[in-house]
């Protein structure tokens, strides 16, 4: 015969849907927690004690349950820790009738259950969930009035061109719940304009931002915290240049309305960027298309954990070829490396894919759809010569499949792999995945076709780049029009077409050393004399 529970272990949760008064030393929270206790108390004959750990979420709003302490209760809920939940109402629990079926389900699960103290329910039956499922409709109803009353107010408040709030933007400062111009870094909002409009590129505009020292604005919060202060970056400088704050307007759901702040940009002038970043901006939709096509975009980093973001070449008949580059060796990396010198790595994207499905494919579950690791793997890293994977067991095995069967044919693949928790980690060489230059190693993993084809693209690039400069040396009748070029990208390429013409003959004739990096091509070491080059290169000079 089992003996009846005596002892019942009470877990008190508050929680307030703003920050404000929370420094009070007798505050909502407190409100709540003491008059918790106080019922607790009053059912100690009951076997009711309180815990000690506290489930405060002062400054969470109840819509939702990505709360921090209410994640936590949840979590002991379900180890056994916590007997009855004790709240001050039901909508300090929650507001949404859906977050309230997962709520009281974690709670049937684990035999668990909960008390609001200023309103009578039991969840063991069917009327006390009813009840709940009646007043939750009520809170869930009156959090929504609230948000469209807040909604409407920010509405009409904003189109008579008021300043409502939010990160204040550089050139002002805030006045008296206005915006007043600063003039120093007016200036400098009129400098980025202007000078977008010479350099014709974000990336450009950020490197020269930075190299004046131009800084994103600063500011402190009520924290005291210092606040800004960053590198410009290309999306930071689009959303600054299509402000139209700076015209003088406040903007709400795509309405411009007359504001209260004088502009500090002359409307021509923001017109003529407008109109720049309507020409350019088609570039930037083909790049995150054809990132997205990319399996382990976000899931491939290098030795120094940078992420290896995708990048694209063009072959002839625009064939593109994808690559997986460290965050530093790409312009942007660049930027935020400063003068240093940028460490990375260059895989080929489509050899680095078709090596692990080959080498992965057998750890998938036999009997699911056509193999497709991609989404089995949470990371790759590669080092030097070798790429570490890490691997989700639950894609990998059937329901209640033993994870040793999994083991063992991962220590098929490689020996020293192991399971980690809900990670199967296993590492394969990846020496001829390799592309291009690593600063740590001078090792070239390109076979001897391959690299021939690689170098005599290069010239050939070169040569079509500087035609289209009016810049070849083959057609000096043409140099009185030449023009600079427009990326770093062209600039590396077209210095190609203006090495030693024995080079270059070696390079698209298939006759320079086997080895030669192609990336060693795109050095900024690379000597301005011929001499300098072929020693550079390891080409003889053909008499």
């Amino acid at each position: 015969m089992t003996e009846a529970k005596t002892k019942f272990r009470c877990a008190i949760y508050t929680r307030k849907s703003t920050d404000e008064g929370l420094e009070q030393n007798f505050n909502s929270l407190d409100a709540q927690r003491a008059a918790c206790e106080a019922y607790i108390q009053s059912q100690a004959g009951e076997g009711w004690e309180c815990l000690p750990q506290v489930y405060d979420d002062g400054g969470w709003s109840g819509g939702n349950m990505e709360r921090p302490a209410l994640k936590r209760l949840l979590a002991e809920i379900s180890k056994g820790q916590v007997d009855i939940v004790v709240v001050y109402k039901v909508d300090r629990l929650t507001r949404s009738l859906t977050d309230f079926a997962r709520i009281v389900e974690t709670f049937d699960n684990n035999k668990a259950s909960f008390v609001s103290v200023t309103q009578a329910f039991n969840t063991t039956n069917s009327m006390g969930r009813l009840t709940l499922n009646v007043l939750l409709s009520f809170a869930q109803f009156e959090r929504e009035v609230t948000g469209e009353r807040i909604r409407d107010k920010i509405a009409a408040s904003m189109a008579r061109g008021i300043w409502m709030g939010g990160s204040i933007p550089k050139g002002y400062d805030l006045g008296n719940r206005r915006l007043d111009a600063n003039p120093i870094e007016a200036e400098q909002v009129r400098y980025i304009f202007k000078r977008y409009l010479e350099l014709n590129s974000l990336i450009s505009l950020a490197k020269d931002l930075d190299q004046n020292n131009i800084r994103s604005k600063r500011w402190t919060a009520r924290s005291g915290k210092e606040r800004g202060g960053y590198l410009y970056g290309p999306s930071g400088l689009s959303y600054l240049l299509r402000n139209r704050i700076y015209l003088g307007e406040i903007t709400h759901k795509d309405k411009s309305y007359p504001g209260e702040h004088a502009g500090i940009i002359e409307a021509a002038l923001f017109q003529q960027v407008q109109d720049r970043l309507a020409q350019n901006h088609h570039k930037f939709v083909q790049r995150r298309a054809r990132s997205a096509a990319c399996p382990l975009h976000n899931k491939i980093f290098d030795a120094h954990g940078q992420p290896m973001r995708p990048s694209f070449g063009y072959g002839r008949g625009k064939k593109i070829y994808r690559y997986y580059v460290s965050d530093t060796l790409l312009p942007l990396g660049r930027l935020k490396a400063g003068s240093t010198t940028p460490l990375g790595d260059r895989l080929s994207a489509e050899r680095t894919e078709r090596f692990l499905q080959s080498q992965l494919a057998s750890l998938l579950p036999p009997n699911g759809p056509e193999p497709e690791i991609f989404g089995a793997i949470k990371r790759v890293t590669f080092s030097a010569t070798m790429l570490t994977v890490i691997l989700d067991i639950e894609v990998l095995i059937e329901p209640n499949a033993c994870r040793d069967t999994l083991l063992e044919k991962a220590q098929q693949i490689d020996p020293a792999a192991k399971i980690d928790s809900d990670d199967l980690v296993l590492s394969l060489d990846a020496r001829p995945l390799r592309r291009g230059k690593s600063v740590r190693s001078t090792d070239c993993f390109l076979d001897a076709p391959e690299q021939r084809r690689v170098l005599a693209e290069l010239v050939r690039t070169s040569h079509r780049k500087l035609t289209e400069l009016n810049a070849s040396p083959l057609h000096p009748e043409m140099h009185e029009h030449m023009s600079t070029p427009i990326n770093e990208w062209t600039r590396e390429r077209v210095a190609i077409g203006l090495l030693a013409p024995d080079i270059q003959k070696a390079l698209l004739t298939g006759k320079a050393p086997l080895g030669l990096d192609p990336e060693k091509l795109l050095s900024r070491d690379m000597p301005l004399d011929w001499d300098g080059q072929r020693k550079f290169l390891g080409i003889r000079h053909a008499a």
